[in-house]
Formats: structure tokens, sequence, C-alpha cells
């Protein structure tokens, strides 16, 4: 078990480093918001979601309905459950409802691609330990930029906001160079999200809307062939 818990470890650093990173911007947008870092780390640690806690904290700046929060992150961290379901495959026999159920918790894209790609079985050792640095950096790196920014005169953290979206190019751009159906996706996106922007709607329906359509005309007119997966 120890030796399952430090191959975890050392598979889990280069998530770790990426999420301190990432979390650094969430941060700084929630101290931003007139909230303390203490908050800040305390969504972090129970959500875990990236994206979704962006897009949820917004919303509620926004003072948005229960529902449209509800349901875009929803619809945004729905993924999480798919992944959940397959990633069930390869855990290992003995593992029972409980530790599985504990194990979806810690379920991101990045914690999920490394599982699946261990040779053999995923033992509740193993993903524990594939899971503590990256959530440990994924908290930490919330705090640091929420203290962070609050020490900066208010000109500059306005400045600041750009990180999170250079966060995001830097996100896409490498897969949608190596995928045709990645750029076709993105910019299916962005006509859609300048199209909203002009419509009677507020941003949590409009990222409904858009994720629905987009997802829907790709699966459609661009599946994923079977040798894809």
């Amino acid at each position: 078990m120890k030796k399952e818990y430090l191959q975890g470890l050392h598979d889990g650093i280069p998530v770790a480093i990426g999420y301190l990173s990432v979390s650094f911007a969430f941060g700084m947008m929630v101290q931003q918001g007139g909230y303390s870092p203490w908050l800040a780390l305390f969504i972090s640690m129970t959500n875990v979601t990236s994206a979704g806690q962006f897009a949820g904290f917004n919303l509620m700046m926004q003072m948005a309905p229960y529902i449209e929060i509800a349901m875009t992150t929803l619809i945004i961290n729905l993924r999480y459950a798919l992944m959940s379901l397959s990633l069930t495959q390869k855990f290992d026999e003995k593992m029972n409802r409980i530790k599985r159920a504990i194990c979806a918790y810690g379920v991101t894209d990045e914690i999920f691609a490394l599982a699946m790609q261990r040779d053999g079985s995923v033992t509740m050792s193993y993903f524990m330990g594939l899971f503590t640095l990256p959530y440990i950096g994924w908290a930490t790196g919330t705090f640091l930029g929420a203290w962070f920014s609050g020490l900066l005169p208010d000109a500059i953290a306005s400045c600041m906001n750009i990180a999170l979206y250079a966060m995001f190019i830097a996100i896409i751009l490498p897969q949608a160079r190596a995928e045709k159906n990645k750029r076709i996706a993105i910019v299916l996106a962005v006509i859609c999200s300048c199209i909203a922007t002009y419509l009677p709607i507020s941003s949590g329906w409009a990222i409904i809307g858009i994720t629905i359509m987009v997802s829907l005309f790709m699966a459609i007119y661009f599946p994923i062939q079977e040798d894809e997966v």
C-alpha cells in the first residue's frame, strides 16, 4: 500500500504544479470580489472543479438566481460524473462503494487522464496518492492568490485579472493545434458567445445553452471514432 501511495504522489507532481498557478488566479478573483482568503480556500477545498468554480463564483457576484448557478455548474461539471463512471472500470475489484465514492470526489480532468493511463488496476492507495499533491496545490494556490492580491494596490490587482484569460488561452491553444475537431468546437463556442452578448439572457444561461448546442453539434457531425478513445 505504501509503495502504491508513493507512486501516486510521484505521478501527481506535474498536476500539482499546474494547479498551483491556475488556482492562484481563482484566489485573486475571490479576493477582488470582497471576500477573505479563508473563504477562497474553503471554496477550493470543497469543490476542486476549476472552470466550475470560476463560473459559479462569477454568477454569485452577479447575484444570479440559485437555479441559474446550479444549472451552470451542473452542466460544466457533468463531465466528472462520466469520468467517474469510466474510471470504475479501472478500479481494483476489491474497492467497495464507499471507497469508490471517495475517489470520485478527487476526479479531475488531469487526474482522470493519469489514472486511466496506468498499467493494471487503480488501487485506493494509488489514487489517494495521485490526488494528494494536486489537492494541496489547488488549495494552496487559491489561498496565496487571495492573500497576495489583497496586498497589492487596487489598480495593479485589477490589471492582474488578465492572468485568468491568459490561463484559459494557454489551456486550449495546444489542444486546438493538435486536433481539428477541437478547433471547430472552440470557434463555434466563440461565435455563439459573441452572439449571446447581444441577446437578452444572462451569462449563466448563455453558458448552459452554448455548452449544450456546441456539444450536440460536435456529437452529431464530428463524433469521436472508436480508435480515438
